[in-house]
């Protein structure tokens, strides 16, 4: 299992706390991440989540920026259709400026969560290829403006990528990170993307990271109580419409029938055990797909048992990997 091993933190809120106490955890979890050895940390993009308090991933990158020093630092990701591709430019320049070559600029294409938020993002019908290509160009140097401050060096270009999106980055020539449905069944769709690929100045072959909520614990059984706080919420996401914040396991119910399966398929979609558990899954899942990276998506009420996780899972990662890392 010689992969590179990252966190993506979405600066989740919990209940009884303030979003500001959220952000603070994000920040200590960043600079806790590189002391562990984590090869990069992702902060996320959503707006008017209850549940959710990173909003606008350049801003909260600048400050993780000022907190660390090695880390890489990425947004998994910026959402494109949100934003004007010279805008995001501009703000990722500036990032690379501030932590030269620390900085890596994954982009999305979801919707805002509902119509309200899309309206408030003044979102229209836009092409994502076009976009995606418009603003490689402004980073690149090549677009019909030059955007400021120009980058020393190129700021790589990551795409969270869903059926279209595999087709938009094999065609670009950029490295993708997959996640959530497409890792049930990933050969087909990852080898049409192999097998398009076509080589790029950023990547000369196609590069591939999986996302997944990956928690270790000291049994199975209380690996699974982490993963209910998040499974909870999303099961009320999908039958309410409203993300919450992170509740305790023992505020936690009593669910509907429809609930429970919702669920019951977030920790079936998640990697959670003790660390020989985690290590067989895992290792099981990277032959799977060819990643070249693991990106941990953890989350759970219990800051505690969090920060145990992560300690676990960097050791276990560490310990699986060949003598030379990539």
């Amino acid at each position: 299992m010689d992969v590179a091993l990252s966190l993506l933190d979405r600066t989740r809120t919990r209940v009884g706390a303030s979003d500001a106490t959220a952000i603070g955890h994000t920040l200590e979890r960043a600079v806790r991440a590189e002391q562990l050895g984590y090869d990069r940390f992702w902060v996320a993009e959503h707006h008017g989540v209850p549940g959710v308090a990173g909003s606008a991933p350049a801003v909260l990158l600048a400050v993780l920026a000022g907190r660390t020093t090695t880390i890489r630092l990425g947004s998994a990701g910026v959402m494109l259709p949100h934003h004007q591709p010279l805008v995001v430019a501009e703000q990722f320049a500036t990032l690379a400026a501030v932590a030269p070559g620390r900085v890596d600029l994954g982009v999305g294409r979801s919707p805002g969560f509902t119509a309200p938020v899309r309206r408030a993002l003044r979102q229209a019908d836009t092409d994502f290829a076009t976009d995606l290509a418009e603003l490689r160009a402004h980073l690149e140097g090549t677009a019909e403006i030059t955007a400021h401050p120009r980058p020393a060096a190129a700021v790589p270009l990551f795409v969270l990528a869903t059926g279209h999106g595999l087709d938009v980055a094999a065609a670009l020539g950029l490295p993708v990170v997959v996640g959530g449905p497409l890792l049930r069944a990933p050969e087909e769709p990852l080898d049409r993307y192999r097998q398009a690929f076509r080589p790029s100045a950023q990547a000369a072959e196609p590069w591939v990271a999986v996302s997944l909520d990956v928690l270790v614990a000291d049994s199975d059984a209380q690996a699974r109580e982490l993963l209910l706080p998040e499974a909870w919420a999303m099961a009320r996401a999908r039958t309410t419409g409203v993300f919450p914040a992170l509740e305790p396991v023992a505020a936690i119910g009593p669910m509907t029938p429809t609930q429970q399966r919702y669920v019951e398929q977030t920790v079936a979609g998640a990697v959670a055990g003790t660390p020989a558990v985690v290590a067989e899954q895992l290792a099981e899942l990277v032959a799977r797909t060819g990643a070249a990276e693991l990106v941990a998506s953890s989350s759970t009420h219990d800051r505690g048992a969090l920060a145990e996780s992560d300690a676990a899972l960097a050791e276990l990662v560490s310990a699986a990997a060949s003598p030379v890392r990539g």
